[in-house]
Protein backbone atom coordinates (compact mmCIF):
# COMPACT_ATOMS: atom_id res chain seq x y z
CA UNK A 1 0.00 0.00 0.00
CA UNK A 2 3.00 2.00 0.41
CA UNK A 3 3.22 2.54 -3.18
CA UNK A 4 -0.52 3.39 -3.49
CA UNK A 5 0.02 6.42 -0.97
CA UNK A 6 3.47 7.88 -2.88
CA UNK A 7 1.41 7.99 -5.85
CA UNK A 8 -1.69 9.52 -4.64
CA UNK A 9 1.20 12.10 -3.21
CA UNK A 10 3.11 12.27 -6.68
CA UNK A 11 -0.48 12.65 -8.66
CA UNK A 12 -2.20 15.39 -6.32
CA UNK A 13 1.23 17.56 -6.47
CA UNK A 14 1.56 17.18 -10.32
CA UNK A 15 -2.14 18.04 -10.62
CA UNK A 16 -1.50 21.06 -8.35
CA UNK A 17 1.33 22.46 -10.02
CA UNK A 18 0.00 22.20 -13.65
CA UNK A 19 -3.47 23.18 -13.06
CA UNK A 20 -3.88 27.31 -12.00
CA UNK A 21 -6.94 27.80 -9.69
CA UNK A 22 -8.36 30.34 -12.10
CA UNK A 23 -8.10 27.97 -14.96
CA UNK A 24 -11.17 26.48 -16.33
CA UNK A 25 -10.40 22.67 -18.42
CA UNK A 26 -12.89 20.62 -20.07
CA UNK A 27 -11.42 17.35 -21.01
CA UNK A 28 -12.69 14.40 -23.16
CA UNK A 29 -11.43 10.74 -22.72
CA UNK A 30 -11.92 7.29 -24.21
CA UNK A 31 -14.00 5.66 -22.20
CA UNK A 32 -10.75 3.24 -20.93
CA UNK A 33 -8.90 6.37 -19.78
CA UNK A 34 -9.65 7.67 -16.53
CA UNK A 35 -11.87 10.64 -16.71
CA UNK A 36 -10.79 14.33 -14.98
CA UNK A 37 -14.12 16.60 -13.97
CA UNK A 38 -13.24 20.05 -13.50
CA UNK A 39 -15.79 22.48 -11.52
CA UNK A 40 -15.33 26.17 -12.34
CA UNK A 41 -11.49 25.85 -12.67
CA UNK A 42 -11.03 23.91 -10.03
CA UNK A 43 -10.06 19.69 -10.05
CA UNK A 44 -11.04 17.55 -7.36
CA UNK A 45 -8.12 15.22 -6.63
CA UNK A 46 -9.68 13.30 -3.92
CA UNK A 47 -12.33 12.52 -6.20
CA UNK A 48 -10.46 11.51 -9.19
CA UNK A 49 -7.73 9.55 -6.78
CA UNK A 50 -10.73 7.61 -5.49
CA UNK A 51 -11.92 6.55 -9.08
CA UNK A 52 -8.28 5.75 -9.74
CA UNK A 53 -8.22 2.94 -6.97
CA UNK A 54 -11.29 1.64 -7.74
CA UNK A 55 -10.01 1.02 -11.27
CA UNK A 56 -6.91 -0.40 -9.75
CA UNK A 57 -8.74 -2.78 -7.54
CA UNK A 58 -10.56 -3.88 -10.75
CA UNK A 59 -7.70 -4.84 -12.35
CA UNK A 60 -6.44 -6.82 -9.58
CA UNK A 61 -9.46 -8.04 -9.64
CA UNK A 62 -9.21 -9.29 -12.96
CA UNK A 63 -5.90 -10.32 -12.44
CA UNK A 64 -6.59 -12.90 -9.34
CA UNK A 65 -9.58 -14.50 -11.70
CA UNK A 66 -6.87 -14.92 -14.67
CA UNK A 67 -4.31 -16.75 -11.93
CA UNK A 68 -7.31 -18.87 -10.15
CA UNK A 69 -8.60 -19.81 -13.85
CA UNK A 70 -5.05 -21.35 -15.12
CA UNK A 71 -4.71 -22.86 -11.39
CA UNK A 72 -7.62 -24.41 -12.10
CA UNK A 73 -6.37 -25.97 -15.43
CA UNK A 74 -2.98 -26.98 -14.17
CA UNK A 75 -4.42 -28.89 -11.36
CA UNK A 76 -6.43 -30.81 -14.28
CA UNK A 77 -4.23 -31.70 -16.40
CA UNK A 78 -1.93 -33.39 -13.42
CA UNK A 79 -5.55 -35.03 -12.67
CA UNK A 80 -5.56 -36.62 -16.24
CA UNK A 81 -1.80 -37.68 -16.29
CA UNK A 82 -1.83 -39.42 -13.30
CA UNK A 83 -5.04 -41.54 -15.03
CA UNK A 84 -3.31 -42.32 -18.46
CA UNK A 85 -5.91 -44.89 -19.08
CA UNK A 86 -9.12 -42.44 -18.34
CA UNK A 87 -9.84 -40.43 -21.46
CA UNK A 88 -11.01 -36.37 -20.64
CA UNK A 89 -14.90 -36.08 -21.12
CA UNK A 90 -15.65 -34.26 -23.96
CA UNK A 91 -18.39 -31.88 -23.34
CA UNK A 92 -21.59 -31.77 -25.87
CA UNK A 93 -23.21 -28.46 -26.45
CA UNK A 94 -26.75 -28.58 -24.55
CA UNK A 95 -28.15 -27.00 -28.06
CA UNK A 96 -27.46 -30.43 -29.62
CA UNK A 97 -30.91 -32.63 -29.70
CA UNK A 98 -30.91 -35.54 -27.69
CA UNK A 99 -30.33 -38.34 -30.08
CA UNK A 100 -27.26 -35.97 -32.30
CA UNK A 101 -25.58 -35.90 -27.91
CA UNK A 102 -26.44 -39.22 -27.45
CA UNK A 103 -24.47 -40.38 -30.46
CA UNK A 104 -21.71 -38.54 -29.82
CA UNK A 105 -21.39 -39.78 -26.16
CA UNK A 106 -21.58 -43.17 -27.93
CA UNK A 107 -18.46 -42.74 -29.80
CA UNK A 108 -16.75 -41.05 -27.52
CA UNK A 109 -17.03 -44.69 -25.61
CA UNK A 110 -16.20 -46.94 -28.28
CA UNK A 111 -13.12 -45.12 -29.09
CA UNK A 112 -12.23 -45.57 -25.46
CA UNK A 113 -13.23 -49.06 -25.49
CA UNK A 114 -10.89 -49.47 -28.71
CA UNK A 115 -7.92 -47.78 -27.38
CA UNK A 116 -8.14 -49.75 -24.10
CA UNK A 117 -8.43 -52.78 -25.96
CA UNK A 118 -5.40 -52.02 -28.69
CA UNK A 119 -3.22 -51.45 -25.33
CA UNK A 120 -4.07 -55.02 -24.11
CA UNK A 121 -1.78 -56.52 -26.62
CA UNK A 122 2.07 -55.68 -27.00
CA UNK A 123 1.88 -56.30 -30.93
CA UNK A 124 -1.42 -55.85 -33.17
CA UNK A 125 -1.65 -55.82 -36.72
CA UNK A 126 -4.91 -54.59 -38.81
CA UNK A 127 -4.85 -56.28 -42.76
CA UNK A 128 -0.67 -56.18 -43.19
CA UNK A 129 0.44 -56.65 -46.53
CA UNK A 130 2.50 -56.06 -49.17
CA UNK A 131 2.82 -56.11 -53.07
CA UNK A 132 5.70 -56.55 -54.86
CA UNK A 133 4.72 -54.93 -58.58
CA UNK A 134 1.68 -57.16 -59.09
CA UNK A 135 2.66 -59.87 -56.93
CA UNK A 136 0.88 -59.88 -53.24
CA UNK A 137 3.42 -61.64 -51.14
CA UNK A 138 1.40 -61.31 -47.77
CA UNK A 139 -2.02 -59.92 -47.35
CA UNK A 140 -4.84 -59.52 -44.87
CA UNK A 141 -2.76 -60.62 -41.91
CA UNK A 142 -4.13 -59.80 -38.16
CA UNK A 143 -2.32 -60.84 -35.12
CA UNK A 144 -2.61 -59.98 -31.46
CA UNK A 145 -0.35 -60.61 -28.99
CA UNK A 146 -0.47 -60.37 -25.44
CA UNK A 147 2.22 -59.64 -23.07
CA UNK A 148 4.63 -62.58 -21.98
CA UNK A 149 2.93 -64.24 -24.89
CA UNK A 150 4.82 -67.40 -26.73
CA UNK A 151 3.44 -66.84 -30.16
CA UNK A 152 4.12 -68.96 -33.21
CA UNK A 153 4.28 -68.01 -36.66
CA UNK A 154 4.41 -71.25 -38.96
CA UNK A 155 3.86 -72.16 -42.69
CA UNK A 156 5.86 -73.92 -45.70
CA UNK A 157 8.76 -71.99 -47.17
CA UNK A 158 7.71 -69.00 -49.32
CA UNK A 159 4.43 -68.77 -47.09
CA UNK A 160 5.64 -65.09 -46.31
CA UNK A 161 6.13 -65.78 -42.61
CA UNK A 162 10.23 -63.65 -43.19
CA UNK A 163 8.43 -61.27 -45.18
CA UNK A 164 5.79 -60.33 -42.36
CA UNK A 165 9.38 -59.92 -39.51
CA UNK A 166 10.93 -57.50 -42.07
CA UNK A 167 7.73 -55.41 -42.86
CA UNK A 168 7.43 -55.77 -38.73
CA UNK A 169 10.99 -54.28 -38.32
CA UNK A 170 10.76 -51.69 -40.99
CA UNK A 171 12.78 -53.61 -43.75
CA UNK A 172 9.94 -53.72 -45.77
CA UNK A 173 7.16 -50.77 -45.40
CA UNK A 174 3.75 -52.32 -45.80
CA UNK A 175 1.42 -51.53 -48.49
CA UNK A 176 -1.72 -52.07 -47.02
CA UNK A 177 -2.79 -52.30 -43.20
CA UNK A 178 -0.86 -51.10 -40.42
CA UNK A 179 1.04 -52.47 -36.86
CA UNK A 180 0.73 -51.36 -33.20
CA UNK A 181 3.04 -51.45 -30.10
CA UNK A 182 1.60 -51.32 -26.68
CA UNK A 183 -0.96 -49.07 -28.80
CA UNK A 184 0.88 -46.92 -30.76
CA UNK A 185 0.93 -47.35 -34.50
CA UNK A 186 4.77 -47.99 -35.92
CA UNK A 187 4.04 -48.02 -39.69
CA UNK A 188 6.03 -45.75 -41.82
CA UNK A 189 8.92 -45.31 -38.88
CA UNK A 190 12.52 -46.83 -39.93
CA UNK A 191 14.10 -49.56 -38.77
CA UNK A 192 16.41 -47.59 -35.96
CA UNK A 193 13.02 -45.80 -34.60
CA UNK A 194 11.49 -49.14 -34.22
CA UNK A 195 13.96 -50.90 -32.19
CA UNK A 196 14.22 -47.72 -29.92
CA UNK A 197 10.58 -48.28 -29.74
CA UNK A 198 11.17 -51.92 -28.73
CA UNK A 199 11.00 -54.43 -31.46
CA UNK A 200 14.30 -56.81 -31.87
CA UNK A 201 14.84 -59.57 -34.09
CA UNK A 202 17.15 -62.53 -35.17
CA UNK A 203 17.63 -63.24 -38.46
CA UNK A 204 17.01 -66.82 -40.80
CA UNK A 205 20.45 -66.54 -41.91
CA UNK A 206 23.30 -66.03 -38.73
CA UNK A 207 24.22 -62.10 -39.05
CA UNK A 208 27.03 -61.59 -36.71
CA UNK A 209 29.86 -59.53 -36.24
CA UNK A 210 31.92 -62.46 -36.74
CA UNK A 211 35.95 -60.98 -36.34
CA UNK A 212 34.59 -59.11 -32.95
CA UNK A 213 34.52 -60.94 -29.82
CA UNK A 214 31.25 -62.48 -28.25
CA UNK A 215 31.06 -60.01 -25.65
CA UNK A 216 31.60 -56.94 -28.58
CA UNK A 217 28.71 -58.40 -30.26
CA UNK A 218 26.31 -57.93 -27.25
CA UNK A 219 28.50 -54.87 -25.88
CA UNK A 220 26.92 -53.21 -29.70
CA UNK A 221 23.41 -53.82 -28.33
CA UNK A 222 23.34 -52.43 -25.13
CA UNK A 223 24.77 -49.07 -27.12
CA UNK A 224 21.02 -48.68 -27.78
CA UNK A 225 20.19 -48.22 -23.98
CA UNK A 226 19.85 -44.51 -22.94
CA UNK A 227 21.89 -45.38 -19.45
CA UNK A 228 24.67 -46.68 -21.26
CA UNK A 229 25.16 -43.59 -23.13
CA UNK A 230 28.75 -41.47 -22.62
CA UNK A 231 29.25 -37.90 -24.40
CA UNK A 232 32.04 -37.61 -26.24
CA UNK A 233 34.13 -35.40 -24.26
CA UNK A 234 34.25 -38.16 -21.60
CA UNK A 235 35.10 -40.88 -24.17
CA UNK A 236 37.83 -38.79 -25.52
CA UNK A 237 39.67 -37.92 -22.61
CA UNK A 238 39.13 -40.87 -21.02
CA UNK A 239 37.40 -39.06 -17.77
CA UNK A 240 36.25 -41.49 -15.06
CA UNK A 241 32.50 -41.12 -16.58
CA UNK A 242 33.80 -42.78 -19.31
CA UNK A 243 35.01 -46.22 -18.03
CA UNK A 244 31.80 -46.23 -15.37
CA UNK A 245 29.99 -46.46 -18.72
CA UNK A 246 32.23 -49.32 -19.41
CA UNK A 247 32.24 -51.32 -17.28
CA UNK A 248 28.71 -51.19 -16.12
CA UNK A 249 27.86 -52.07 -20.34
CA UNK A 250 30.41 -55.17 -20.09
CA UNK A 251 28.75 -56.32 -16.27
CA UNK A 252 25.49 -56.11 -17.97
CA UNK A 253 27.13 -57.99 -21.05
CA UNK A 254 28.07 -60.81 -18.59
CA UNK A 255 25.06 -60.97 -17.48
CA UNK A 256 23.44 -61.85 -20.68
CA UNK A 257 26.12 -64.13 -21.99
CA UNK A 258 25.26 -65.94 -18.93
CA UNK A 259 22.25 -66.90 -19.70
CA UNK A 260 23.07 -68.50 -23.04
CA UNK A 261 25.78 -70.59 -21.08
CA UNK A 262 28.25 -68.36 -23.26
CA UNK A 263 30.16 -66.60 -20.63
CA UNK A 264 33.50 -68.82 -20.84
CA UNK A 265 33.34 -68.19 -24.80
CA UNK A 266 33.32 -63.93 -24.33
CA UNK A 267 36.95 -63.31 -25.27
CA UNK A 268 36.44 -65.85 -28.11
CA UNK A 269 35.77 -64.42 -31.93
CA UNK A 270 32.39 -64.93 -32.69
CA UNK A 271 33.23 -66.67 -36.16
CA UNK A 272 35.32 -69.41 -33.79
CA UNK A 273 31.83 -70.88 -31.90
CA UNK A 274 29.93 -73.81 -33.38
CA UNK A 275 26.93 -73.29 -35.31
CA UNK A 276 24.39 -73.58 -32.14
CA UNK A 277 26.20 -71.22 -30.05
CA UNK A 278 26.12 -68.60 -33.02
CA UNK A 279 22.60 -68.94 -32.86
CA UNK A 280 22.26 -68.38 -29.03
CA UNK A 281 24.74 -65.30 -29.36
CA UNK A 282 22.47 -63.84 -32.30
CA UNK A 283 19.82 -63.63 -29.72
CA UNK A 284 21.57 -62.50 -26.60
CA UNK A 285 22.74 -58.87 -29.08
CA UNK A 286 18.71 -58.49 -29.90
CA UNK A 287 18.30 -59.16 -26.44
CA UNK A 288 20.41 -56.52 -24.87
CA UNK A 289 18.74 -53.83 -27.18
CA UNK A 290 16.03 -54.46 -24.24
CA UNK A 291 13.19 -55.10 -26.36
CA UNK A 292 9.29 -55.54 -24.83
CA UNK A 293 9.04 -57.54 -28.60
CA UNK A 294 11.43 -60.30 -29.26
CA UNK A 295 11.03 -61.88 -33.20
CA UNK A 296 12.99 -65.02 -33.55
CA UNK A 297 13.05 -66.23 -37.04
CA UNK A 298 14.13 -69.85 -37.13
CA UNK A 299 16.21 -70.24 -34.10
CA UNK A 300 16.41 -73.84 -33.79
CA UNK A 301 17.41 -73.93 -37.56
CA UNK A 302 20.58 -76.03 -38.10
CA UNK A 303 20.90 -77.18 -34.00
CA UNK A 304 20.97 -80.92 -32.93
CA UNK A 305 17.80 -82.02 -30.34
CA UNK A 306 19.99 -81.97 -27.55
CA UNK A 307 20.47 -78.15 -28.76
CA UNK A 308 17.01 -77.39 -29.40
CA UNK A 309 15.63 -78.66 -25.96
CA UNK A 310 18.36 -76.22 -24.50
CA UNK A 311 17.32 -72.98 -26.60
CA UNK A 312 13.46 -74.01 -25.56
CA UNK A 313 14.20 -73.51 -21.70
CA UNK A 314 16.49 -70.57 -22.54
CA UNK A 315 13.49 -69.29 -24.17
CA UNK A 316 11.15 -69.80 -21.82
CA UNK A 317 13.71 -68.11 -19.35
CA UNK A 318 13.67 -65.05 -21.06
CA UNK A 319 10.35 -64.92 -21.58
CA UNK A 320 9.80 -65.06 -17.55
CA UNK A 321 12.87 -63.41 -16.50
CA UNK A 322 12.63 -60.61 -18.85
CA UNK A 323 8.84 -60.01 -19.25
CA UNK A 324 9.39 -60.81 -22.98
CA UNK A 325 6.45 -61.26 -25.72
CA UNK A 326 8.15 -63.39 -28.07
CA UNK A 327 6.99 -64.20 -31.84
CA UNK A 328 9.01 -66.98 -33.14
CA UNK A 329 9.44 -68.45 -37.06
CA UNK A 330 9.92 -72.17 -36.76
CA UNK A 331 9.83 -75.29 -39.11
CA UNK A 332 10.00 -77.51 -36.24
CA UNK A 333 6.66 -78.32 -34.76
CA UNK A 334 7.73 -79.85 -31.46
CA UNK A 335 9.79 -77.12 -30.79
CA UNK A 336 6.47 -75.05 -31.74
CA UNK A 337 4.20 -76.72 -30.05
CA UNK A 338 6.40 -77.69 -26.73
CA UNK A 339 6.91 -73.63 -26.74
CA UNK A 340 3.78 -71.45 -28.40
CA UNK A 341 0.36 -70.98 -26.68
CA UNK A 342 -1.30 -69.77 -30.15
CA UNK A 343 0.21 -70.00 -33.49
CA UNK A 344 -0.98 -68.24 -36.89
CA UNK A 345 -0.74 -70.42 -39.99
CA UNK A 346 0.65 -68.92 -43.56
CA UNK A 347 -0.11 -70.10 -46.54
CA UNK A 348 1.10 -68.29 -50.08
CA UNK A 349 0.43 -64.82 -48.33
CA UNK A 350 -2.50 -65.46 -46.36
CA UNK A 351 -3.75 -66.58 -42.99
CA UNK A 352 -5.00 -70.33 -43.43
CA UNK A 353 -5.29 -70.97 -39.36
CA UNK A 354 -5.05 -68.99 -35.85
CA UNK A 355 -6.07 -69.62 -32.65
CA UNK A 356 -4.52 -72.29 -29.61
CA UNK A 357 -1.64 -74.52 -31.05
CA UNK A 358 -3.35 -78.05 -31.00
CA UNK A 359 -6.53 -76.44 -32.53
CA UNK A 360 -4.68 -74.73 -35.39
CA UNK A 361 -1.83 -77.68 -36.31
CA UNK A 362 -4.92 -80.14 -36.02
CA UNK A 363 -6.87 -78.15 -38.94
CA UNK A 364 -7.39 -80.11 -42.23
CA UNK A 365 -6.25 -77.89 -44.14
CA UNK A 366 -2.58 -76.95 -42.69
CA UNK A 367 -2.25 -80.50 -42.21
CA UNK A 368 -3.12 -80.82 -46.17
CA UNK A 369 -0.61 -77.29 -46.90
CA UNK A 370 2.46 -78.02 -44.53
CA UNK A 371 2.07 -80.26 -41.47
CA UNK A 372 1.63 -83.55 -43.54
CA UNK A 373 5.17 -82.78 -44.69
CA UNK A 374 6.36 -83.65 -41.45
CA UNK A 375 4.17 -86.96 -40.96
CA UNK A 376 5.69 -88.07 -44.60
CA UNK A 377 9.16 -87.50 -43.13
CA UNK A 378 8.20 -89.44 -40.13
CA UNK A 379 7.31 -92.59 -42.05
CA UNK A 380 10.16 -92.60 -44.24
CA UNK A 381 12.14 -92.27 -40.96
CA UNK A 382 10.30 -95.41 -39.89
CA UNK A 383 11.06 -97.39 -43.19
Amino acid sequence: MGFFKDFKDDFSQAVNELMPADDNLETSTNEDDVEVNTLEGEVDVETELSKLDGLLEQVTKQEAEKVAAARSAAEMAARNASAPTERAAVPVPASVPEPERNETVSNITKATQEERKMAEYVLETKDLGISFGGLKAVENVDLKIKKKQLYGLVGPNGAGKTTVFNMLTGVYQPTTGTFYLNGEELRGKSQEQINHKGIARTFQNIRLFNNMSVIRNVLVGLHNQPEFKCDIFSSIFRLPKHYKTEKAMRDKAKEILRIFDLYDERNNLACNLPYGKQRKLEIARALATNPCLLLLDEPAAGMNPHETEDLMDIVRRIRDEFDMTILLIEHDMKFVSGLCDEITVLNFGTVLAQGKTEDALSDPEVIKAYICLLYTSDAADEL
